[in-house]
């Protein structure tokens, strides 16, 4: 079992930036991918970024390449997301996942495990 906490997220103004973060507990935190989603309202979970197990391989979602960047602190059992950038159009519920693989995954039925979101909101 894994427990993950998502904070860092908030309301900011278009072009801002945000960090969220994803705190894990259970099992060794370095056996998953992690993976990063958001869901806006009356939409489906898409998903954002995924990182592998070591930090060295991360893919993105087109919509968000160049501005967001997933890393992973294995001492710290954390994961990161750094939104640059930001538009009303990154208004989402942003969850953390952990993938049943350890490689870079960006497929939401592979994820085991979720945390329970923080709400991201940005202002035109």
């Amino acid at each position: 079992q894994v427990e993950l906490v998502e904070s860092g997220g908030g309301l900011v103004q278009a072009g801002g930036s945000l960090r969220l973060s994803c705190a894990a507990s259970g099992r060794t935190f370095s056996d998953y991918a992690m993976g990063w989603f958001r869901q806006a309202p009356g939409k489906q979970r898409e998903f954002v970024a995924t990182i592998d197990w070591s930090g060295g391989n991360t893919y993105y979602a087109d919509s968000v390449k160049g501005r967001f960047t997933i890393s992973r602190d294995n001492t710290k059992n954390t994961v990161y997301l750094q939104m640059n950038i930001l538009s009303p159009e990154d208004t989402a519920v942003y969850y953390c996942a952990a993938s049943g693989l350890s490689s870079i995954d960006p497929y939401r039925g592979n994820y085991l495990y979720w945390g329970q979101g923080t709400q991201v909101t940005v202002s035109s």
